[in-house]
């Protein structure tokens, strides 16, 4: 297992709407096919269906699917090939669905920063920049609101590239 990343890794943050599943899907598409997206949301309700369904239209049979709301690192492991591209759309989703189902947020965040340090290929990773706001009102959500800035901060340290998106626009981080 290499200690260092593999100068394939970019990070691209940002608040809901900023641009940065079209930016992430941008840097990925910049690359030669097939391209693969790991797609962490669930839905549980028809408006988030419909979020998910406008996601797949603007992707074309270029693209493969893996949705993989849960284990992400064996995902990571087991679709970030030499010659390919892999989208993570997004961790924000990702690490809810690991509080909601009980898991160990520290064994689950060590075993995807392991995983993405192994990547192979191009790795693309979004995630939402959720310190911004003010600060929730419940435990739940300041428990996650602080577990998102750390495996946030924790990726950007490993990975080669970061962008934080705002309004559309990129800002180069790293």
């Amino acid at each position: 297992m290499p200690s260092e990343p593999n100068n394939h890794v970019t990070l691209v943050l940002g608040g809901a709407r900023s641009g940065k599943s079209k930016k992430a899907e941008s840097l990925v598409m910049a690359l030669p096919p097939p391209w693969i997206y790991v797609a962490t949301a669930q839905a549980f309700d028809d408006e988030m269906r419909e979020r998910l369904e406008a996601h797949k239209e603007r992707r074309d049979d270029r693209w493969a699917t893996v949705e993989e709301p849960l284990d992400l690192a064996q995902a990571v492991r087991d679709n970030c090939a030499d010659d390919g591209a892999l989208l993570v759309d997004c961790l924000t989703l990702w690490l809810s669905n690991v509080m909601l189902a009980g898991r160990s947020v520290e064994w689950e965040s060590d075993a995807l920063l392991a995983a993405i340090k192994e990547a192979r290929g191009t790795l693309v990773i979004v995630s939402n920049e959720v310190g911004l706001g003010i600060v929730p009102d419940n435990k739940l959500a300041r428990e996650f609101r602080d577990a998102q800035g750390l495996l946030n901060q924790r990726v950007a340290e490993i990975a080669d590239n970061v962008i934080l998106m705002a309004a559309g626009l990129p800002l180069t981080l790293k």
